[in-house]
């Protein structure tokens, strides 16, 4: 299983991003995708997920109704879509794969595998 994160880089607050995960058909199919962050001195944190087989996503309460999860199972990739951005946003983001349970998908769970990480700044 390999993730491929891109997307982050320098925005304005309450500007937005469009992180990408790319992945393989395999891993889509099998596996739920989530997208993690650690900002500069705190632990990493679950922002989204998504589960291979249905669309019961799940947020972080931080970023609840200004973040979107989705894939493309043609493009085999999984997108966080945030908008309005703020600087408690900044951080490096990560895309994980945890093996799909068909009861949907857990931020607090251990995820098997990890991508690198795309680094996301808000500032102005």
């Amino acid at each position: 299983v390999q993730l491929q994160a891109s997307g982050g880089g320098l925005v304005q607050p309450g500007g937005s991003l469009r992180l990408s995960c790319a992945t393989s058909e395999y891993t889509l199919e099998y596996y739920s995708i989530a997208w993690f962050r650690q900002a500069p001195g705190k632990d990493r944190e679950g922002v989204s997920c998504i589960p291979s087989t249905d669309d019961r996503t799940n947020y972080a309460d931080p970023v609840k109704g200004r973040f979107t999860i989705s894939r493309d199972k043609v493009k085999n990739e999984v997108y966080l879509q945030m908008d309005n951005l703020t600087p408690e946003d900044t951080g490096v983001y990560y895309c994980a794969a945890r093996r799909d349970s068909g009861l949907g998908c857990f931020l607090f769970a251990p995820h098997q595998f990890w991508g690198q990480g795309t680094l996301v700044t808000v500032s102005s």
